[in-house]
């Protein structure tokens, strides 16, 4: 019996998440997932080939800058040409911006890496129809200033069992935040976005589903004053006592980047 030979690539791609329901396949509807699939299978056909992705994200998300694997049997790739092929086939709202091989030992989920989200938002005048993809709109008065004392307090080690939708009784909650801030959006600028915007940048080693659109409800609510900073203390100290509730708005959230602990030592020239 012959010894298959596969081939690995790590593919850095963006989309815009509006219109798909998250990466994972799904019957019934529009999947990250579904379509590069879709597109893999014309344009390397009838080749054996499975790919995974970094890590799944939600409804309307989107990103700019994540990754996925590619498994390849049989024959290895003029990945040149198959980057022209991919991005010439795949939908106008998701892009390859980079390929390269990567050796066995690379795993795309095990790896260590290091993720930052950016949540884009803005209030009080309702935005341009057009920023709805990109931008969740508040329509009312926010106090800023004690939504950045508050972002800064989901920084270091904490269990964020309260802010985890629907956890399960085995979830692994205790995660360590590099950073977390509000600021001016000097990120993203657009013709159409509002004069004044802001983002609130988090890095982690790994979020759970919905973690971070529950920490930015959090955050809008102790803005419009409906929550205190005293009780999100609270609810990082004791999250067994506590769960949080109100999840923000999918749009406005982008995966910004991914960085990969040592991974020069598994790229194949």
């Amino acid at each position: 019996m012959s010894h298959i030979i596969r081939y690995n690539y790590l593919i850095e791609i963006q989309f815009l998440g509006f219109r798909y329901h998250g990466w994972q396949q799904q019957p019934g509807v529009i999947t990250l997932e579904k379509m590069i699939r879709k597109t893999l299978n014309y344009v390397l056909g009838s080749r054996r080939k499975k790919v995974v992705s970094a890590g799944r994200t939600d409804a309307m998300v989107s990103a700019f800058s994540t990754y996925m694997e590619l498994f390849v049997e049989q024959e290895k790739l003029d990945q040149e040409q198959f980057f022209i092929d991919l991005n010439k086939n795949l939908p106008p709202d998701i892009r390859a911006l980079s390929i390269c091989q990567v050796d066995d030992d690379f795993n795309i989920i095990q790896h260590p890496k290091l993720k930052e989200y950016v949540y884009l938002f803005s209030f009080p005048a309702k935005n341009h129809p057009f920023c709805a993809p990109f931008m969740t709109n508040v329509q009312e008065e926010l106090d800023l200033e004690k939504m950045k004392k508050a972002a800064l307090m989901f920084e270091g080690e904490h269990d964020f069992r309260a802010f985890v939708h629907l956890p399960r009784s085995g979830t692994e909650s205790v995660m360590e935040i590099q950073y977390a801030k509000i600021q001016n959006n000097k990120l993203f600028q657009l013709p159409i976005f509002p004069e004044r915007s802001y983002a609130f940048i988090i890095s982690g080693k790994g979020f759970k589903r919905q973690q971070i659109r529950l920490m930015m409800g959090a955050l809008i609510e102790i803005g419009r004053e409906k929550f205190s900073i005293r009780s999100l203390e609270e609810f990082l100290k004791h999250p067994d006592k506590h769960k949080f509730t109100y999840i923000a708005p999918a749009s406005g959230l982008f995966l910004h980047k991914i960085e990969f602990l040592r991974l020069n030592e598994h790229i194949i020239d």
